[in-house]
């Protein structure tokens, strides 16, 4: 192996490259699939979100409308509960965030801003797991309005394990304000099955809010709704409003068409992987073949010594993992780089997983691409190899 060792030093090139990019690859796949496998939260079947457009009514006049609007739709057959919204609804591409602190010099949460109404956990499924949802009894807050956050802000902000029921917590929305929390919910993830689980709270939006949650519902309708429901809940609106127009979302469609966008790039990553490795796999059967061509005679004399088939075959497939391990190792030495410097910003559990599922990938490759000219050195005979010598 040391007298072609610029032939194996290719070959070494070869796999360490081949590794870099079954890592890179790995590492994207291993993070969808750890946020896939992460539950929502939530239940997005038979949910729709509605889009209501004032149009020209003054703003003075269309908090009044939206009253009206919101108790038709809870009196309509088929509807079984609303919600107001804003725009950043489940898989809707829209997100809203800031930072959530206890006090100077305390730990932070960063997450995503939602404003709900207290019907939001009979809309969406949500599961509270301390404290309480909003009420009534939030209508006349004024100091301190109340805020619920999920489970990871409380980790995030309490990193301790105490409760966060209670305390006061401050954020910055558009000028720094304090809230009190009263309930601690399960995950919320808006951004879908691939997206990351990120810390969140609610801000509530009473009844009579009128600045806040104004174009935006969630509205939950019975197994089985479908068009008529939209049309009568489309010819009620404009039956209240001429001027106001509406575009209704079920969250199902929106996830789908989410899930398109989202899931591109890994397959036209795992494409491009696919293709280089199968260029990878050739060259390094085709070398294997020529290796052996040239080195009939050095196999017939072994042969003749009293080498066995299995011996032929077994040292040819340890040359190509002694390489192969080679290439791994500088392979490894740069994976190694990515938890260290935060490449890509991901969990280091990421790579973990990912470094030795591309190591066991390419051990299986060169395994692979070596079994047969193994098998083709091993039925060498000895006479025939020295004869033509």
């Amino acid at each position: 192996m040391w007298n072609r060792k610029r032939a194996n030093g290719l070959l070494i090139v070869e796999i360490f490259l081949a590794f870099v990019v079954l890592f890179s690859v790995g590492s994207v796949g291993v993070y969808t699939w750890r946020n896939y496998q992460t539950p929502l939260g939530f239940d997005y079947q038979d949910v729709w979100e509605i889009d209501l457009n004032p149009g020209t009514q003054p703003r003075a006049e269309q908090f009044g409308t939206l009253q009206r609007i919101l108790q038709r739709l809870r009196s309509t057959p088929g509807i079984v509960s609303v919600s107001r919204s804003v725009s950043n609804t489940p898989f809707a591409f829209s997100e809203n965030s800031t930072t959530l602190d206890t006090g100077e010099g305390t730990p932070q949460g960063y997450g995503d801003v939602y404003d709900a109404g207290a019907e939001l956990p009979e809309v969406m499924g949500l599961r509270i797991v301390a404290g309480r949802w909003f009420d009534r009894r939030d209508d006349a807050v004024s100091r301190r309005p109340p805020v619920v956050i999920t489970e990871l802000m409380q980790k995030a902000l309490f990193p301790d394990g105490q409760s966060a029921i209670g305390k006061t917590v401050r954020a910055s929305l558009g000028k720094p304000e304090e809230f009190q929390v009263i309930g601690v919910s399960g995950p919320y993830r808006a951004g879908g099955e691939l997206s990351e689980p990120r810390p969140g709270f609610f801000l509530y939006v009473s009844p009579q809010d009128t600045a806040r949650a104004m174009q935006v519902l969630l509205v939950r309708v019975r197994p089985g709704a479908g068009a008529a429901l939209e049309k009568r809940i489309t010819n009620d609106v404009r039956a209240i409003n001429a001027s106001w127009e509406m575009g209704v979302n079920p969250l199902p469609t929106q996830r789908l068409a989410q899930l398109k966008v989202n899931l591109a790039p890994p397959v036209i990553l795992g494409m491009v992987c696919i293709f280089l490795i199968v260029n990878v796999a050739l060259g390094l059967f085709g070398v294997l073949w020529l290796n052996i061509s040239r080195r009939r005679g050095e196999i017939g004399v072994r042969r003749a010594m009293g080498a066995t088939a299995g011996n032929i075959s077994l040292q040819v497939l340890g040359e190509i993992l002694v390489l192969t391990t080679f290439g791994l190792g500088l392979g490894l030495l740069v994976a190694a780089q990515f938890p260290l410097l935060g490449v890509m910003g991901v969990q280091t559990g990421v790579y973990l997983t990912a470094m030795p599922l591309a190591a066991g990938l390419l051990y299986l490759l060169a395994t692979v691409c070596a079994l047969y000219p193994s098998r083709l050195a091993a039925g060498i005979q000895p006479a025939v190899a020295l004869r033509e010598e």
